[in-house]
């Protein structure tokens, strides 16, 4: 493979023009790419440097080797360098040597971009004539040998791990913040550069663009940024994660662990171990076992990693592994050179981290490996899970030798028994565990037990404060298996299991709710001893929101309890809030409820309230409220508060509109019974009285004087709702077949203008907006039946509907005497402010 060459610096005047230009262009660069190119290549020599430096001293100018990537998805490798003056004897020439990579391709051999450092291959000039050798591959230089990277990163060591802690952030998020390394030297920041690319996925470090030298690191697109001290300053720019060589090291401690690991690695002068690992599991497994001191946190991932992948490795590999763990943390030692002492930049991790790991990877080695690789690992994980309040480990007999079970009970009893009784702990976590470990080394706890059978009913509902256990904190959580050591629990110990069943059915009884969330499904074996309704009736109950009749599902809960609600009232609660779990019964389910079972049981269970709510918190569309209303005021009627009761009495009313009960003065009524409530009325039970009423009204002929009562109201949510329902389809379809129909409302909506200003709103909008459009589009014999019915009703209301519904602008000045716009005298009509014949109902009767 030839790579595609280009060169640019100040050249003489020739064909294509004098000054900087591109000097030599490969056939295989695209042209449009070239002014792209241009703004990648330049070079600004440092502030700091002579200005006219001899040729000694350029060599020590900063060498701009860049990896770039491009808008056409491929890449350029460039090297710029001063050369001092140009043809004409000007300063600030500078001579760049590139190739282009397509997209989709990489350098010969698969070599990394960085590894071009220096390579002979690269030209300070333009080729004779304009025509480069062929470059087929770039030798590297001595630069990057495995000795001279592990003495920079040594010498570095202080800032290694937040190099690569701010490396890791930059590759998984390339808007993170771009790299700027600030060197007296470029080589030096080319060094680091291949210090990342070893330590990147190999894939990443192909892709990662950088440059060793700017002056403006503000301009620069790269990912890595090569400064020298006198380049522009980004250290206070946020967009710029800044490492500078030449300033004080990093105070702050790297908590990134897979940064920390690199940096001893490479301290350690072990970089073929990022080979054939990449993730921070495997690299710590092959620091580890390779003897390298780890820091707590990355031991813990070692641990976890290695526990994960127990079953593909070697035996070899986990007992040196496990030598490894068991040696000790690296929190005062980085590694075991003592050159690699300064990259010791320790960060604190989760407490009992490490422990809980290393539990975790002896669990999975146990029976795997010899007795003799586990056994140490064993001893640590147990005695530090006891006496550190660490994660226990579930062993058995044959995880200890006899010997070591006699001096670990002596040992480890008085903090075994501590540790039962320590009510910080979540009870079904760590004091359940050492209860196993105290039957493994026959430690007598029996004393204790009760006690714990109360933490551990709270933690299993959700409600043990300890740990943040409580019931905020799993309120979420769903049932799950009773764990097995808890079953263990249960069934070895009858006073455990009588103590925690008593614990959790007062639990149960308490809030049945959160406590079949729970419990439901959990395989807890209520079954082992006799009692405790409450418990069993939320352990088998089904979830609340299953298919199937509610009330079949609650008389099957009240079976489960094995007890009858008549002889123990409390278990009708509990069954009631294992059904309607965040719900109410319906107005049918609640009056069959109160029926079937007796207004003194739900007296004597304390659900009475709970059937009130029902009615007064049902939607307006649950036909089965006003029934429950009546119920509820005959079995309770001494017991409600006098707000209850006047809104029972209007759900009731609002049930007998439209039958022979219904009476007269509804609307009256209807105020009358809010208005004497000594307490706000529900906005459920307003809505659905006034829904009932204004469907009342506008059923067939509504009596006027219960327009007009309607009309002096002024109740702004009645009339509300009588506007709705007016405008409602149902309204507007009998509009449209029932010519009768329409005379009544428009005796209604023209009726009583002036009464109030809320009221002439109303009608004037069901007049125009409602009944207008509809009777324009009425056929003519519809026209004259409803006449006919107006002419009925009297000859003034036959008058004011022709006025009404002329057209033009007789029929826009009816429309102001309908009480549209400014008031003004009728055209006819023997009253001013009314039409024809249309009058209040002689002192407020009926007519």
């Amino acid at each position: 493979m030839t790579l595609a060459q280009l060169h640019y610096t100040s050249d003489p005047p020739g064909p294509d023009g004098s000054g900087f230009r591109f000097t030599a262009v490969g056939a295989g660069v695209p042209q449009g790419l070239l002014r792209e190119a241009e703004q990648l290549i330049g070079y600004e020599p440092p502030r700091d440097f002579p200005d006219r430096p001899d040729t000694e001293q350029l060599k020590s100018f900063p060498k701009a080797f860049s990896f770039s990537e491009l808008a056409d998805g491929g890449s350029l490798l460039s090297r710029s360098v001063y050369t001092g003056a140009d043809h004409s004897g000007r300063w600030g020439n500078f001579h760049a040597h590139a190739v282009h990579l397509p997209s989709g391709t990489r350098l010969p051999d698969g070599a990394l971009p960085i590894t071009a450092w220096e390579s002979p291959r690269w030209a300070d000039a333009t080729p004779p004539g304009g025509r480069p050798e062929p470059v087929d591959r770039f030798e590297p230089s001595g630069l990057f040998r495995k000795e001279g990277l592990v003495a920079f990163a040594v010498s570095r060591a202080d800032r290694l791990a937040a190099f690569f802690a701010d490396l890791r952030a930059l590759a998984a998020d390339p808007d993170a913040g771009q790299l700027v390394i600030v060197e007296h030297d470029s080589a030096d920041v080319a060094q680091w550069i291949a210090l990342a690319c070893t330590v990147l996925p190999r894939e990443q470090a192909h892709r990662l663009t950088f440059t060793t030298y700017t002056r403006r690191p503000q301009q620069a697109r790269q990912q890595i940024i090569g400064a020298l001290p006198s380049s522009e300053s980004v250290a206070h720019d946020h967009r710029y994660r800044v490492h500078d060589r030449t300033g004080r090291p990093p105070s702050e401690p790297v908590t990134d662990a897979w940064a920390e690991v690199c940096a001893r690695i490479w301290c350690a002068g072990r970089p073929e171990l990022f080979r054939d690992a990449e993730d921070l599991g495997p690299l710590a497994v092959a620091a580890l076992t390779s003897g390298i001191a780890l820091r707590t946190d990355a031991r813990a991932v070692a641990a976890r990693w290695a526990a994960d992948h127990a079953d593909t490795l070697p035996d070899a590999t986990l007992g040196a592994l496990v030598e490894g763990l068991c040696a000790g943390d690296a929190e005062g030692s980085v590694v075991r050179a003592p050159s690699a002492a300064a990259v010791d930049t320790p960060a604190p991790p989760p407490p009992d981290d490490e422990q809980t790991a290393l539990a975790a990877l002896l669990a999975r080695l146990e029976g795997q490996v010899p007795t003799a690789v586990s056994a140490p690992l064993a001893a640590r994980v147990l005695a530090s899970a006891v006496l550190g309040r660490g994660p226990v480990p579930a062993l058995d007999a044959g995880s200890l030798t006899p010997q070591a079970r006699a001096d670990l009970a002596r040992e480890l009893a008085p903090a075994l028994r501590a540790g039962l009784a320590d009510a910080r702990e979540p009870a079904d976590g760590r004091p359940l565990a050492l209860l196993q470990v105290a039957d493994l080394l026959d430690i007598d706890c029996q004393d204790l037990l009760p006690d714990l059978a109360g933490r551990l009913a709270r933690a299993l509902v959700g409600e043990d404060p300890a740990g943040g256990s409580g019931v905020a904190g799993r309120e979420d959580r769903t049932a799950a298996p009773c764990p097995p050591a808890l079953l263990d629990a249960v069934h070895g110990h009858p006073a455990l299991r009588i103590a925690l069943f008593d614990a959790l059915d007062a639990l149960a009884a308490a809030d049945p709710r959160v406590a079949a969330r729970k419990l439901a499904g959990s395989g807890l074996p209520v079954t082992l001893q006799p009692g405790f309704p409450h418990l069993r009736m939320c352990v088998t109950a089904t979830p609340p929101d299953a298919p199937g009749d509610r009330l079949a599902r609650f008389h099957g809960v009240l079976r489960a309890a094995g007890v009858s609600p008549h002889a123990e009232t409390a278990v009708l609660r509990t069954a009631l809030g294992l059904v309607w779990t965040g719900e109410l019964p319906t107005g049918q389910e609640a009056s069959l409820l109160l029926n079937q079972l007796g207004s003194d049981t739900h007296r004597a269970a304390g659900t009475r309230d709970l059937l009130i709510e029902a009615a007064l918190a049902a939607p307006a569309d649950d036909p089965g409220v006003p029934v429950l209303a009546t119920d509820l005021l005959r079995c309770f009627g001494t017991e409600l508060r006098p707000g209850q009761r006047s809104a029972l009495l209007l759900l009731e009313f609002a049930g007998l509109l439209g039958t022979e009960g219904e009476g007269e003065q509804w609307v009256d009524r209807v105020l009358a019974l809010r208005d004497s409530a000594t307490e706000p009325v529900p906005d459920t039970v307003t809505e659905r009285v006034y829904g009932a009423l204004a469907r009342r009204l506008l059923e067939g002929t509504a009596p006027e004087n219960e327009v007009y009562s309607l009309a002096r109201s002024a109740e702004p949510e009645l009339l509300a709702a009588y506007e709705r329902v007016g405008r409602s389809d149902r309204v507007g379809d009998r509009l449209r077949t029932v010519p009768s129909y329409v005379a009544a409302r428009y005796c209604d909506w023209s009726a009583y203008p002036g009464t109030h200003p809320d009221w002439d709103t109303t009608r004037t909008t069901l007049l125009t907006k409602v009944l207008r459009p509809i009777v324009r589009a009425l056929p003519a014999e519809d026209h004259a039946e409803i006449e006919a019915a107006l002419g009925r009703a009297g000859r003034g209301k036959l008058d004011a509907w022709r006025s009404w519904n002329r057209p033009g602008a007789l029929g826009r000045l009816a429309g102001r005497l309908s009480g549209r716009g400014r008031r003004t005298e009728p055209i006819a009509g023997p009253t001013p402010g009314r039409h024809a014949d249309i009058e209040p109902p002689a002192g407020g009767g009926h007519r």
